[in-house]
């Protein structure tokens, strides 16, 4: 290494399962390096290919970042602004958001935030400020993952305590329910996942890279999945894999559940499902038969009974007894491990009292309500490129009398439909603290080089902010390091920042944990509740049920618009190497589909739903079954032909529980596009 060059070591907060650890090189003159960390046991000294195009590409271009406060100068979703001092800004957002307060009260003002980032104080931060004026949230996960949540807090009454995944050198076998790791993590993919020498199962509509690679892919018709758990289920109970015992002890309801997946066969399930019984009755025995891992993906739910469908899934581990012994257990989140104390970093306790949230499937007509909706704060989050109804969300958005404040690194969709935008530093540019949420890892986020031009981090525009307000609560105030301090005591490692900044990723306990190893659960009963008198209070019944959604109606398709290829959400699409990476915008269909519409691959068409229609090009693939359109998400709309992306045909439709979003479960016809 040349005498002056200098390395820092910090961590990815994307919203992905990774978590990778980076190594930021400098020199002299040159522009910095953003690498992978070799030392890094989870990427092993590689970054994604969407990472490493970005953070050395759009993150490092001061030409396309935000770089000082803008004030809109022209009509709204003109994209048209001046630039602006701090002061100013502050002081206009000060003014109208008091104003706000005094007339109408906090609840009027709304904000929305979610995964921009994931690192702890810029995600938590800007809540206390928000928290303290009284204003109205807009619940993140409604948008993502909520119907999951909430589900598996019914069974287990945690939906955040995941299996540790070192523990797989213990388990035979391996299935993952709805989730695409070769896109969403990739490293897991690559280090965790397939060089595992059990049996791997994955159980997915498409066949995505994940699937080719596993022993045995599952591919149900998008909204059978609760009817294939069920015969799982069936196969436990009757092969003798069911573990009684365990049940009887910790579980409550399995004997009504046994019951209803007597009924469910395997050849039954074949009908509802499509999959043959045959390798049903395989995958299900592999799964009960051994010590296993079920990794729930996040995608799994977002169907209009998603949270039915986790339901069930979920009933897998405790009726197989795959539960607080090595080698099982399931994941859908992992918080655990790291006693971060998230909650006091966000405010909860130091200012409880605030109006009731409301979901993400609710903003557009929340928007449309000039008396509820008077501000809206944006920040971690394009909303405009990111939710459904995207139409009517943009009219919403338009409100001239809708004051509207977005912080980003970049003027995405959602900043052009600003009043004010402030520049946002991104994560190479402060100290925070990241937790993966796949591993039971801790890991620092370590400034590694100046924000361009006037940029901030999100807790000191949200610090400044606060005096601008007049507000002198200190808890609005503090200043990172104390935050960071605070965390760290919290973790019981005995380790300051300065020293996980050292070791860049640590985990807390030094053998791998087992879920639920005190199997005490969360729950009413302190039991496993696979029958839940707190879900049949809430109308979802007392048990999971095995009912699967109708087949799409004659001449529509199934629309899924999961990740894929190179691009995993927005935060990267603003990228020129990605988008030329990327592509032109397709929509994929079996060659079937495509006969069925006399439609050639390479055509342009028109995907049409209840609330929109999106011009692509066809694109024709085996790895998608017949009677599903796959379109993937993630393009800004201003750099589409059509200004949109497939969020234009989906509806604010929510699922069965925590209106959560049903991206998977709308249905759309393809056509020609006419002259």
């Amino acid at each position: 290494m040349a005498a002056t060059e200098a390395r820092t070591r910090t961590t990815c907060p994307r919203d992905c399962y990774d978590a990778c650890g980076i190594v930021v090189v400098q020199r002299p003159g040159k522009a910095p390096q953003v690498r992978g960390d070799e030392a890094h046991p989870v990427s092993q000294g590689k970054l994604c290919r969407k990472c490493t195009t970005a953070y050395n590409g759009a993150f490092l271009d001061p030409k396309v970042r935000l770089t000082r406060p803008l004030i809109r100068s022209g009509p709204k979703g003109t994209a048209t602004f001046r630039e602006a001092s701090w002061d100013e800004a502050l002081a206009y957002i000060a003014e109208r958001l008091n104003g706000i307060v005094a007339t109408a009260g906090g609840q009027a003002i709304t904000y929305a935030h979610y995964t921009g980032t994931c690192s702890v104080l810029a995600y938590g931060f800007p809540l206390r400020l928000l928290r303290r004026l009284g204003a109205t949230e807009v619940d993140p996960d409604t948008v993502c993952n909520n119907a999951g949540h909430v589900a598996l807090g019914y069974v287990y009454g945690d939906s955040c305590d995941g299996f540790d995944p070192r523990t797989a050198a213990d388990a035979d076998c391996i299935l993952v329910w709805g989730c695409n790791p070769s896109v969403t993590a990739p490293h897991q993919q690559e280090h965790w996942l397939e060089p595992h020498p059990g049996t791997v199962i994955v159980v997915d509509p498409i066949r995505t890279d994940t699937a080719k690679q596993a022993d045995l892919h599952l591919q149900p018709r998008p909204g059978t999945d609760a009817a294939l758990a069920f015969a799982f289920l069936h196969i436990a109970f009757r092969d003798g894999h069911a573990d009684r015992a365990f049940l009887a002890a910790h579980s409550i309801g399995w004997e009504e559940l046994e019951a209803l997946a007597a009924e469910c066969t395997p050849a039954w399930a074949e009908q509802q499902t499509g999959v043959a019984a045959t390798l049903i009755e395989q995958a299900a025995r592999a799964y009960g038969s051994g010590r296993s891992l079920l990794w729930i993906g996040q995608g799994l739910q977002r169907q209009p009974q998603g949270g039915n469908v986790v339901r069930a899934v979920a009933a897998l581990p405790a009726v197989t007894g795959n539960l607080a012994r090595p080698g099982s257990g399931f994941l859908y989140l992992n918080g655990a491990g790291r006693d971060l104390d998230e909650d006091h970093i966000a405010g909860l306790d130091l200012y409880p009292d605030v109006p009731e949230p409301i979901g993400h499937m609710d903003l557009v007509e929340h928007l449309a309500d000039a008396q509820a909706a008077q501000a809206l704060v944006c920040f971690n989050i394009n909303l405009a490129a990111s939710n459904p109804d995207q139409v009517r969300l943009r009219a919403a958005l338009l409100r001239e009398d809708l004051f509207t404040i977005v912080l980003d690194l970049f003027p995405t969709d959602t900043a052009d439909l600003a009043d004010v935008v402030l520049p946002a530093a991104s994560f190479l540019e402060f100290d925070d603290i990241v937790a993966s949420y796949f591993h039971r890892s801790l890991s620092a986020q370590v400034r590694a080089i100046d924000p361009p031009g006037e940029a901030l981090s999100n807790m000191e525009i949200f610090r400044r902010l606060a005096a601008a307000l007049g507000l002198d609560d200190p808890a609005l105030h503090v200043g990172d390091a104390a935050l960071l301090e605070h965390l760290m005591q919290g973790t019981g490692t005995g380790l300051t920042f300065a020293d996980l900044a050292e070791r860049g990723t640590i985990w807390p306990a030094s053998e791998p944990d087992l879920q639920f190893a005190d199997l005490a659960f969360a729950t009413p009963s302190g039991k496993i509740e696979l029958a839940s008198a707190e879900a049949e209070a809430a109308g979802h019944g007392r048990l999971p049920h095995a009912g699967v959604d109708a087949p799409p109606a004659a001449g529509r398709l199934r629309l899924l618009s999961p990740a894929m290829g190179w691009i995993l959400n927005t935060s990267f699409a603003n990228d020129p190497k990605i988008r030329d990476h990327a592509g032109p915008e397709r929509v994929f269909v079996h060659a079937d589909e495509a006969r069925t519409r006399a439609l050639e691959a390479g055509a342009l068409v028109r995907v049409a739903s209840e609330t929109g229609t999106l011009d692509v090009l066809l694109a024709i693939s085996d790895d998608v079954p017949r009677g599903v359109a796959l379109l993937p998400k993630g393009r800004w709309l201003k750099q589409e032909p059509g200004q949109a992306n497939v969020n234009v045909l989906n509806p604010s439709r929510a699922a069965d529980m925590g209106r959560s979003a049903t991206f998977h479960g709308t249905e759309v016809t393809i056509g020609p596009v006419s002259g």
